[in-house]
């Protein structure tokens, strides 16, 4: 069946015009002014911003940590996504003892119940010769991309020498680095010592993580990166140091490139200090005002590439449970870490707020145009991680991901009206104006205003290409 839309405004990373779109099937057959089709449904979008669906390059679902998992798996997850207008996101493959294929199964496993397109990352966290001989045949798998630490000694992080080696790989095959980066010595120390001095509250989760360990790691990453020739991508960019660096880095010549996600943009330390404090642990953690206000510089300069959420929430208080489509659950949080931060499950929610509460702090505030939020949101990640343009594109032959953007209307956000599966949220109570009012995924309408239309498995896994260096 064809959809006709139109009177709509076009928004692209690059231009703002007047046009209908008609969609044949998956995919966007028609873009023009006066568009007409015998039979077509006709969705009027007169006064509404037509986006593509957004692309969301960093999340993590149904994830073990430390004694629990994070609570929105690859359906609830999805679901919360869409109603946010992102249409495409992008998960990470912890890898197993027994490989590559192993762990990809797994994931593969796991995304069964996908309800947006999805694809994946590798977390390349063991390094030796035949993990080396494995790493071309991610490419096989439809995975361009490796995910290496800096951090979590002993358990995550690999030796720098590894990681050029890394970096070497992925360079001679054509795929993408993508670094978590802070000082894992560092931090490693100021625990320990925060500990014997019976310092367990929330803040010191962000105390014993200091920004130019970021800073640091960031330009020791890119120095790597430069050596081999090879593209890295600094993933969750959180101090303003790390801006700088990445300015340095990229005027002169080295193939860098920055996320950084909503978080970092708006809360500090000092959220930490809070009696419900916990709700803001993740890593790395939350700095200072002057770090928020030279990350949206960041934006606002198109120094950072894309807006990415980081997406892996915890149950506040897991003892209690939470009504999810007529169904309790409760899933252990962070009230694991009660006693001890280093026990608070790493981690937020924000898969459905990144589109939403960066349209009103970017766009309405004036911080970024809407042709930036696109970029950010939609093109960007999917030029770099290889799936542009049939995705995070409004042209014809792309898929049908829409977002009909409502630009006036108004939102009292918050976990009531969310579907992200947890008992809170970082935005409660903020005054949003523009929201999406449809969501269509490959032609399909799957959010209808506050109506769900989606379903299990409707996702599809997106096999990648060698990206874009931008």
């Amino acid at each position: 069946m064809a959809i006709l839309i139109k009177n709509g405004t076009l928004i692209s990373a690059s231009d703002t015009f007047e046009a209908d779109i008609l969609i044949e099937g998956e995919t966007i057959a028609q873009i023009g002014k006066r568009l007409q089709h015998p039979s077509a449904e006709v969705v009027d979008a007169r006064g509404k911003f037509i986006l593509p669906g957004g692309v969301d390059p960093h999340v993590h679902l149904d994830l073990p940590m430390f004694d629990t998992v994070s609570s929105d798996d690859h359906y609830t997850g999805h679901k919360a996504a869409a109603f946010g207008g992102t249409t495409t996101v992008m998960d990470f493959v912890v890898l197993e003892g027994e490989g590559f294929a192993h762990s990809v199964d797994l994931w593969m496993k796991k995304a069964e119940k996908a309800v947006v397109d999805y694809s994946f990352h590798m977390n390349l966290t063991q390094f030796n010769e035949k993990i080396a001989k494995e790493i071309p045949a991610l490419m096989k798998m439809g995975i361009q991309t490796l995910k290496v630490f800096t951090a979590y000694n002993g358990r995550l992080r690999l030796a720098d020498g590894d990681i050029f080696k890394a970096l070497q790989i992925a360079k001679e095959n054509g795929m993408l680095t993508m670094a978590h980066c802070e000082n894992g010595d560092v931090i490693e120390t100021l625990v320990a010592e925060a500990l014997a001095a019976g310092r367990t509250t929330p803040e010191w989760h962000a105390l014993t993580r200091p920004a130019w360990g970021a800073v640091e790691s960031t330009l020791r990453m890119a120095g790597m990166a430069a050596a081999a020739d090879a593209p890295v991508y600094i993933v969750h960019m959180n101090a303003g140091g790390e801006v700088d660096m990445l300015k340095y880095v990229r005027e002169r010549g080295v193939k860098a490139m920055g996320e950084t996600c909503p978080q970092y943009l708006f809360f500090t330390i000092d959220n930490l200090r809070r009696p419900d404090g916990a709700k803001w642990v993740c890593s790395p953690p939350m700095r200072t005002q002057d770090d928020n206000a030279r990350l949206w510089e960041g934006l606002t300069e198109n120094i950072l590439q894309t807006v990415g959420t980081d997406h892996c929430p915890f149950f506040f208080d897991g003892t209690k449970p939470l009504v999810y489509e007529g169904e309790p659950i409760a899933i252990p949080g962070k009230e694991l870490g009660r006693d001890d931060f280093t026990k608070i499950p790493n981690g937020l929610p924000g898969i459905q707020d990144r589109m939403p509460v960066l349209w009103t702090t970017g766009v309405r505030a004036g911080k970024i145009t809407a042709n930036q939020f696109v970029a950010y949101m939609c093109a960007n990640p999917a030029k770099i991680f290889g799936l542009y343009p049939r995705k995070g594109a409004l042209l014809e032959g792309s898929d049908a991901d829409i977002a009909i953007w409502d630009p006036e209307k108004k939102v009292k956000y918050g976990a009531a009206l969310l579907h992200q599966r947890t008992d809170y949220n970082l935005y409660e109570g903020w005054e949003l104006t523009g929201y999406p009012e449809k969501v269509f995924l490959r032609g399909k309408l799957i959010v209808d205003g506050a109506e769900w239309k989606g379903k299990r498995g409707d996702g599809k896994f997106l096999k990648r290409r060698a990206g874009e260096i931008l």
